[in-house]
């Protein structure tokens, strides 16, 4: 794989070329000879280009950002009659960003207005370097997130329903793709796609009070939009099943016994308990090294779907994009000298 090869992938995206030096170590690396193929048009391991195309996009900072409207939504969750807002926030949590669902209408059922401009913010923020964490909030209380908006659907005719599906689909997996970790604050209801809203965030914080599961069977359908997928990787296939197949809504609190959210906290009077504790947990991640945080991200987000050799091998190629980045020096320059590093995502 030459150097060529990753600059020619960041030329494409509109990114800067990765370093050479980085490329070099890589066309060395006994873990990319061990899975890699013959030559080709994509280079002699086209088997990684995939890889390399995510690891391009996860690096990459493109040209300059327009930033978001934030129309305030800590302080005024109605702002502007907008169902998805977003926040970055300021001083010593700069770095944060969240999305507030705002829908009180419909519980923040997954509607098409709700669902294209929860892309659109998707889009814009994952061009911004500054966003460290991203918070999955709701500005509703008592509801997470509905799942379907069914009395939309009612409207569809068939192909439509396949094609919004499909399109819900492909927002989860804009989420689960997401370069930068993501929290999902859950302190109400999540149920159907507002657990599988849930799912596709790296972590889930809920309060003990919270009802979630994938309901679907319950409604005569199947969950859609990835919930088959990611509930058998989160908790194994034989729960995963179970819970599907029995429609079950599970507390916080339970949800946590089986590992399907990492912390569940006593809901407060504010009903914004969960959110407090994802922000919590934003700011212990807020501090570390970036780029680093990124590509561990990478690393096991595509590691867990191969065999242990391959994901080796792909862990091999995220710690060598890490090797020339000046967070890398810093940190090694942070414990030598006995100080906090201080990472500036470079």
């Amino acid at each position: 794989m030459s150097s060529g090869f990753l600059q020619a992938q960041g030329a494409a995206q509109g990114s800067r070329p990765v370093g050479g030096a980085v490329c070099k170590g890589l066309e060395q690396s006994s873990e990319l000879s061990a899975g890699g193929g013959g030559g080709g048009p994509s280079g002699p391991f086209p088997k990684w280009a995939p890889m390399l195309r995510v690891l391009t996009s996860t690096l990459r900072f493109p040209r300059p950002w327009k930033p978001l409207e934030t129309r305030g939504c800590s302080s005024n969750p109605g702002a502007a009659g907008r169902e998805i807002q977003v926040c970055a926030l300021a001083g010593p949590n700069q770095g944060i960003a969240e999305i507030l669902m705002n829908r009180p209408s419909a519980r923040n059922a997954l509607g098409n207005v709700f669902v294209s401009q929860l892309l659109e913010a998707l889009a814009q923020l994952r061009e911004d370097r500054q966003v460290r964490v991203l918070i999955f909030r709701s500005g509703v209380k008592g509801v997470f997130c509905a799942g379907a908006d069914l009395k939309e659907r009612e409207q569809m005719s068939e192909a439509e329903v396949g094609l919004f599906v499909q399109r819900l689909r492909g927002l989860m997996t804009e989420i689960a793709a997401f370069p930068a970790p993501t929290i999902a604050a859950m302190d109400g209801f999540a149920l159907g796609g507002g657990l599988e809203l849930a799912l596709a965030c790296d972590l889930r914080v809920a309060a003990s009070s919270a009802v979630m599961g994938l309901i679907e069977t319950t409604r005569g359908l199947l969950p859609g939009a990835g919930g088959t997928q990611r509930l058998p990787r989160c908790l194994g296939v034989a729960l995963a099943k179970e819970l599907i197949f029995t429609g079950r809504r599970l507390s916080g609190a339970q949800a946590q016994a089986l590992g399907l959210v990492n912390h569940a906290v006593a809901q407060n009077e504010e009903g914004n308990a969960a959110y407090h504790r994802a922000r919590a947990l934003a700011q212990e991640i807020l501090p570390q090294a970036p780029i680093a945080v990124r590509l561990s991200k990478v690393a096991i987000d595509r590691g867990i779907e191969v065999d242990i050799a391959s994901g080796m091998a792909i862990e091999g190629i995220c710690y060598a994009q890490n090797i020339p980045t000046r967070d890398r020096l810093e940190g090694m320059a942070a414990f030598r000298e006995k100080r906090l590093p201080r990472f500036v995502g470079e």
